[in-house]
């Protein structure tokens, strides 16, 4: 019993010697090599002793050698953005396509990474494909960073032994979905931002400007306008009730987030009478087609099966009502119809787009056809967010002038109207 004890205790302690030796720290170090030159970078190893052996092997006589400091706001980084992604999917199909293994084109990107969190990520991948890992299972552990889409294209890319031309069909396809997003991103910060500035200057106006007018007026022992009397009302309402108005604004806005996010009812709602409002709905509607194309003919490409691709491709189009017009033209796919046919029964495909979705089919060339479609709109969302801009600019002057002007006015009424009777 003894005996079998001891021999536990042993192994226990060879697998754990392992899991000890692996564990590596950072440190960043400071030197000079033998031709006299200050030298500094990091490096990781076991302990700061090894790594100076390391460095004197190398021709580097340390002088400084310290553990890497945490970041500022903790170790965990910022979070990783989809830029970050697309980046690493363009250095990634570019190492491998000059050759270099997967496991060696990882350990270079790990190794070049700024964001904590990506460099862990991309060590983690790493480590996993050392281990005897595909790419799909290793980026699958991180479905928050490579959505479905990215898998299911990876996948088909290392079932094809294509994966580098898929992977720089994702980098593509990435970069051009985020300009695509940073295009709508601006078109919808034009309106926003004409509207708070409105609700800013008048709230300072109400708050600020309009009661010092109002002690004036008190001196004139006469009878204000009626307009001028509406605004002392609403500047004597916001002064005593604005922590009221501001609680109701801040909790519509945080309201309708939570359950746009939660309720789906609720979002396909907003997302159906967003696609009404002028200008701004022709933006979306446009996004959202060039979305569905660009992202169809991607997986199509990759080699991912029309039903299957179909299905990855509705979450991507950035609208539910058109995601749940693709999950439809995924049904009717499925029991046999063409894709042209079942974008038709939507109504809400243009007819251009269904007459070169029909021609590409009959031509076996769809993937093509799609591209030239999604390039089409993703130009006419380009064109409409350069207009909205320049349509936006005289509207803010229009709005700011009949709110400001017309509380200036207001103000100034009753000066007029006493000049006038004197």
């Amino acid at each position: 019993m003894a005996a079998s004890r001891s021999v536990a205790k042993k192994s226990a302690a060879a697998a754990a010697g392992p899991l000890r030796e692996t564990a590596l720290t950072t440190f960043v170090w400071e030197g000079v090599d033998k031709r006299g030159v200050k030298m500094k970078g990091e490096q990781a190893s076991k302990n700061a002793n090894m790594l100076r052996a390391e460095l004197r092997k190398q021709g580097i006589t340390p002088n400084v050698v310290k553990n890497k400091p945490k970041p500022l706001f903790g170790s965990a980084g910022r979070t990783i953005s989809p830029k970050e992604i697309a980046f690493f999917s363009r250095q990634l199909a570019t190492m491998m396509k000059s050759g270099v293994p997967i496991v060696g084109s990882l350990d270079i990107i790990e190794g070049g990474q700024k964001n904590p969190r990506m460099k862990k990520m991309v060590g983690t991948i790493r480590a996993d494909i050392e281990g005897g890992s595909s790419l799909h299972e290793a980026i699958s552990q991180h479905p928050v960073q490579f959505d479905e889409l990215y898998r299911n294209l990876v996948r088909a890319g290392e079932s094809a032994g294509v994966l580098e031309t898929v992977l720089d069909t994702i980098a593509n396809y990435k970069e051009n979905l985020e300009a695509l997003k940073g295009k709508i991103k601006k078109a919808m910060f034009y309106p926003a931002m004409t509207i708070a500035v409105a609700i800013i200057v008048s709230a300072i106006l109400l708050i600020f400007v309009v009661p010092q007018f109002e002690e004036t007026f008190k001196g004139f022992g006469a009878e204000l306008p009626a307009f001028t009397q509406m605004i002392v009302a609403a500047s004597r309402f916001m002064v005593a009730y604005w922590w009221l108005l501001l609680i109701i604004l801040v909790g519509a806005i945080f309201g309708t987030i939570f359950f746009f996010k939660r309720s789906p009812a609720f979002q396909h709602f907003v997302d159906r009478m967003i696609l009404k409002v002028p200008v701004i709905g022709e933006i979306m509607h446009n996004s959202a087609i060039a979305r569905f194309a660009r992202t169809t003919a991607v997986t199509f490409r990759a080699g991912v099966p029309l039903v299957e691709a179909l299905d990855t491709v509705a979450g991507a189009t950035g609208n539910t009502v058109y995601e749940k017009a693709v999950h439809r033209i995924k049904d009717d796919v499925a029991v046999g119809y063409p894709v042209n046919m079942a974008m038709k029964q939507t109504n809400l495909f243009p007819h251009m787009v269904i007459q070169m979705t029909a021609v590409g089919e009959e031509a076996g060339a769809l993937d093509t056809m799609l591209f030239k479609v999604a390039e089409y709109y993703e130009q006419e969302v380009n064109n409409a967010v350069d207009a909205l801009a320049s349509l936006i600019e005289p509207f803010i002057m229009v709005i700011l002038g009949v709110l400001v002007g017309g509380m200036v006015i207001g103000m100034y009424l009753p000066i007029f109207k006493l000049a006038a009777t004197i």
